[in-house]
This record gives structure tokens, C-alpha cells and sequence, in this order.
């Protein structure tokens, strides 16, 4: 006998447990009805629902009209809020209230593990290992991170990354200024860029050098006029001072040609540094940091240099100096690798950009919208001047054509917001100095520098026009789930929108629907408003179509009711005291 209790009370325990909590709630109103139902005639019920219907047949219109009216009002109310709340935060705040507060209590938990598990946040996944994959690449401790910042009020894995196309402030941002009196940068964008200066160009060794101590001032100096001030006053300390060069040729020079006279004398100086540094970077720590400062320093003017000359003309120059980065200095080549693609496409050297892409278009490597849209443009350019939507529905894809088509839609994957800016559907603005992966801001550094290198190959933006838009097709969750990369991350608009200047319409993907709650509010308030002036308006036929429908409501109702009172017997209490 005991063994059998044990066994129904384990197989009743197993049973509750199965239920989960939402079955356990309904399993609990049930009970409850089913007591009052018993209950029903020492609580005289059907005295208070006569009650209570006799009040409501003496209340006035006026009261419905009131009720209605403050209904309206309320949801109303709600419904601003509600929009308001969406348009800042892109989601409705009653959903987060029901996911973060109410779930939790009706058995909804958060099912990630705490230790030992791969998790995915804004599309990238993290392990407890020794390095994060982002967005389809690998960052780990040998590879250079500091020209990665992390977005305030974001998670730790939406990370704004150096623009490595990124435009001279004197020479183009400024005019830009000058004709429009618009700011191409948003401030934040600017702080960044102070930031990674005093990353790349100070160290502790500056300590008592009064020339270092102006220019670590300087970079942290909002107004570009007394940054520019303070690196003339480290010139009169030190004319050999080659950040201070650097900057003038950012900021002050106001023409290419400038810049580069300017970084040619910032060469020389800090060539000089850097062989001076790096007999004596063995002695301790501080000569290793003064001589991987200078180290930075040099490589940077290097990239700058070989960037004026191919804004001047001379690609081929600017393509050698960018190989010989790449070779001196592998790990810190500040994404010279998109640099030098962009300018061997310039060359329409085709087979050098390949070779390139065979390098750093790597699984382990970090993507970008250069890497994959060139090796779409390269797959493209194979089939694109004899390619024709008309023949290929009817005949079909080649294996050329289908392998090109694939190449697009990974590249539209990684960044949705290209396409509208190579088909000239959305204006281009200038780049900004930072960008984010898969963002909006990517799309515009990519296409404002790349968007000729597609009109030349013939055929490619055609074929880019009649494929693109499937891409959706195979990722119909993208927020959720991903084809051949990680789901899209959810903090892009909030981070371009940040990096962006405000003139500058944001490109939004996906298209945000608007939350349920919205549109329940919204008719709640439109009903609510006009059952108030109908019954304003009309009083008594209101009052006979409520009846009415109430009457309807209360058909299956008494029905059931009927048939419980022909099976059940009226008071079990009574019932059980014969018993």
C-alpha cells in the first residue's frame, strides 16, 4: 500500500512538473471556478448579478458616455507613449515590461548557460575562450584592437571600427563644410578619433617632454582651431616633433598636395625617432612603449602618404608603398588591405586584387563589406556583360552565373544597405573618420570609394539590381537567424545614428514593424472614441444594441450554466452533510 501511494504521488508530482507554469496557472483557474460554481448559492450569486444588473439599468448615458469618453482618453494616452517609446527605443515598452517582468514570473527564464557556453549578442558569437568571433571573423590577442571602440549604452560586441578609407579633415571634410555649412562629422565620431590618437600616438615616456605634453593636450582639444594652435607651440619646442606635423596635415593643410608635403616632413622626423628608439628597446618597459609609439607613428604617416598619392594620381606609387606596409609590419596594418584593394581595382589589375582577397577573405579573418562586395564584383564582372534576367528565367542560371548570383547575396548578407547606394536608390554623403560592421555607415565608406569600380565593369550593376533583393528570401528572420553569417546584429541604427551626421537619412534593416501593442491601443482608441459619440449622439438605439449584444454574450453562457444545473446538483455543500 505505501509503495502504491509512493508511486501516484511521483507519477502526480511528474505530472505537475510537465505542466510547466503556464499549466499550472490554468490548471489553478480552474479550481477556482469550479469552487465558486459549487459555492454559487451561499454566496448568492445570481442575487448579485441581478443586483448589479438592475444598477446598471438605472445608470444615465451621460455615464456611458463619460466611461467611454475617459477610455478614449486613456488609451489614447497609452498610444503616444507607446509610439514615442518605439521611435526612441525601436520597441514597444509594453513588451519589454511583459518580457522582462511578467515572463519571468509566468515560468519564463533566461535558458542561457553561465559558464562553459557559446552565446550570440548582436551577431556575434562569444565562447569563454581566449577569443570573440565578430561578425564571421576571428579577434584574438596577436591581433591589434585598438582601433576598435565600443558604442555607449550598446553591448560590449557592437564595436565601431576605424575607417581605413577615411577622408583628410582640412582638405576635403572641411571644404565640404565651407560649400554646404553642413558638419560631414558628428562629434562622437570626432572623440573617437582623439581617442585612437592618444592610443597610437603618446606613451608614458612623454612624461617631461614638454613638446609630448602640448600634443597629448591637443588631441583631447574640442575646437579644431586650438588643436591646431597647440601643435604650432610643440613645433616652437620641438621642430622635429612628428605628431605635431601630423596633425597640421590632418587638420591645418587645406589642399592634398599640402597634407603630403606636410606627412613628408613627418616622415622624415619620425623615421628618425624610430631608429633612435629601437636601439634602446630592450633597456625596460618604457623605451619598448616609446618604441612601439614611434613604430605607430611611422606606419600611420606611411598609410597617409601612400594615400595622398593615390588621391593625386599616382596609384601605382600608392600601391607599392601599401605592399610594403603589408610586408613591414603584417599585424599592424591597419586594414591597408582595403586600401590596397581599392586602389588595384583603380588599376583594373584584377588578378592582384584576387590574390589579395585569397589572403584576407579567410574564415578566420574579419569581414567586411570591401571583402565581400569586391569578391562579388570579381565573380560578377566573369558573366555580367552577357547576362540577361529574360534568357536566364528561361533557360535558367549557368554554373558561372549561379556562382556570381551566391557571391551577391553574401555579400548583401554581411551588408543589406550597399545595394541601394551602388544603384544610386539612396544619396551618398561623405564617409565618416569610424564605422560599423554591417551597418549603415559601412555601406557609405564602401560605396562612395567603390561605386565607380562597378560602373566600369559592365553589366555588374544590372546584375546586381536583378539578384540582390533575393537575398531576403533566404533570411526571412534576420534578426534571428543567419545564411551564412551570424544573425544581424540589432544595435546597427542606433550606432550609425550616432557616427552619422543628422542630415543624413539612416538606413534601417530590417524595415521595424510596428509592435502589436501599438495597433491594439490605437483601435482600442478609435473604438472607445466613437462608441462615445454614438452614444452621445444617439442614447437610446445605443442603449437597445448594448442590450442586444450583451444578450448574445450571455446565450452560451446560461446555456452551459443549464446543463451543469441538469448534471450537477445545486449545492454540493448540502450534498455532502447527507452523505
Amino acid at each position: 500500500m505505501a509503495s502504491f501511494l509512493s508511486r501516484t504521488f511521483d507519477k502526480l508530482k511528474s505530472w505537475i512538473y510537465g505542466l510547466g507554469y503556464t499549466g499550472l496557472w490554468l490548471f489553478w483557474l480552474f479550481l477556482v471556478l469550479t469552487v465558486i460554481y459549487f459555492l454559487r448559492v451561499p454566496l448568492k450569486l445570481s442575487e448579485n448579478v441581478s443586483y448589479a444588473t438592475m444598477f446598471l439599468n438605472t445608470l444615465t448615458p451621460k455615464f456611458y458616455v463619460a466611461l467611454t469618453g475617459t477610455s478614449s482618453l486613456i488609451s489614447g494616452l497609452i498610444l503616444i507613449f507607446e509610439w514615442w517609446y518605439f521611435k526612441k527605443y525601436g520597441t514597444s515598452f509594453i513588451e519589454q515590461v511583459s518580457l522582462n517582468h511578467i515572463t519571468p514570473l509566468l515560468g519564463g527564464g533566461d535558458t542561457s548557460s553561465e559558464n562553459g557556453t557559446a552565446s550570440i549578442t548582436n551577431g556575434t558569437a562569444s565562447t569563454n575562450g581566449g577569443g570573440t568571433i565578430s561578425n564571421g571573423g576571428l579577434e584574438n590577442g596577436t591581433r591589434l584592437t585598438s582601433h576598435q571602440s565600443t558604442l555607449p549604452g550598446q553591448s560590449s560586441k557592437c564595436k565601431v571600427w576605424r575607417n581605413p578609407l577615411n577622408l583628410f579633415r582640412g582638405s576635403e571634410y572641411q571644404r565640404f563644410n565651407w560649400a554646404t555649412g553642413k558638419e560631414p562629422l558628428t562629434y562622437y565620431d570626432m572623440n573617437l578619433s582623439a581617442q585612437d590618437h592618444q592610443t597610437y600616438f603618446t606613451c608614458e615616456a612623454d612624461t617631461g617632454k614638454p613638446e609630448y605634453e602640448i600634443m597629448q593636450m591637443a588631441w583631447r582639444e574640442r575646437n579644431p582651431q586650438s588643436r591646431i594652435k597647440a601643435a604650432h607651440n610643440a613645433l616652437e619646442k620641438n621642430p622635429e616633433c612628428a605628431t605635431a606635423m601630423v596633425l597640421l596635415a590632418e587638420e591645418e593643410a587645406t589642399t592634398v598636395i599640402e597634407c603630403e608635403k606636410l606627412f613628408k616632413q613627418a616622415y622624415k622626423a619620425a623615421e628618425g625617432s624610430y631608429r633612435k628608439s629601437q636601439s634602446t628597446q630592450h633597456q625596460n618597459s618604457t623605451q619598448e612603449a616609446l618604441h612601439r609609439r614611434d613604430m605607430n607613428v611611422l606606419v600611420y604617416i606611411k598609410r597617409r602618404l601612400a594615400m595622398c598619392s593615390r588621391k593625386l594620381g599616382r596609384t601605382r606609387e600608392a600601391v607599392k608603398m601599401m605592399r610594403d606596409l603589408l610586408k613591414e609590419s603584417p599585424v599592424m596594418n591597419f586594414n591597408i588591405h582595403e586600401n590596397l584593394i581599392e586602389a588595384l581595382l583603380e588599376l583594373q589589375a584584377y588578378a592582384d586584387v584576387q590574390a589579395v582577397l585569397a589572403r584576407f577573405d579567410d574564415i578566420s579573418l574579419p569581414k567586411s563589406a570591401t571583402i565581400c562586395y569586391t569578391a562579388a564584383l570579381l565573380k560578377a564582372r566573369a558573366v555580367a556583360d552577357k547576362f540577361s534576367p529574360d534568357i536566364a528565367s528561361k533557360r535558367g542560371l549557368s554554373t558561372a552565373e549561379m556562382t556570381a548570383v551566391e557571391a551577391i547575396h553574401r555579400a548583401v548578407e554581411f551588408n543589406p544597405h550597399v545595394p541601394k547606394y551602388l544603384l544610386e536608390m539612396k544619396s551618398l554623403i561623405l564617409p565618416p573618420e569610424h564605422i560599423l560592421k554591417r551597418g549603415d555607415s559601412e555601406a557609405i565608406a564602401y560605396s562612395f570609394f567603390h561605386l565607380h569600380h562597378w560602373k566600369r565593369v559592365e553589366g555588374a550593376l544590372n546584375l546586381l539590381h536583378c539578384t540582390w533583393e533575393g537575398t531576403f528570401r533566404m533570411i526571412p528572420y534576420p534578426l534571428e537567424k543567419g545564411h551564412l553569417f551570424h544573425p544581424y546584429p540589432t544595435c546597427t541604427e542606433n550606432a550609425d545614428r550616432e557616427l552619422l551626421p543628422a542630415f543624413h537619412e539612416v538606413s534601417v534593416y530590417p524595415k521595424k514593424e510596428l509592435p502589436f501593442f501599438i495597433l491594439f491601443t490605437a483601435g482600442l482608441c478609435s473604438f472607445t472614441a466613437l462608441l462615445a459619440l454614438l452614444t452621445h449622439q444617439y442614447p437610446e438605439p445605443m442603449g437597445v444594441v448594448v442590450r442586444t449584444m450583451l444578450g448574445w454574450l450571455y446565450l452560451p453562457l446560461s446555456y452551459i450554466l443549464e446543463k451543469l444545473e441538469a448534471i450537477l446538483p445545486s449545492n454540493l455543500l448540502h450534498q455532502l452533510s447527507r452523505i
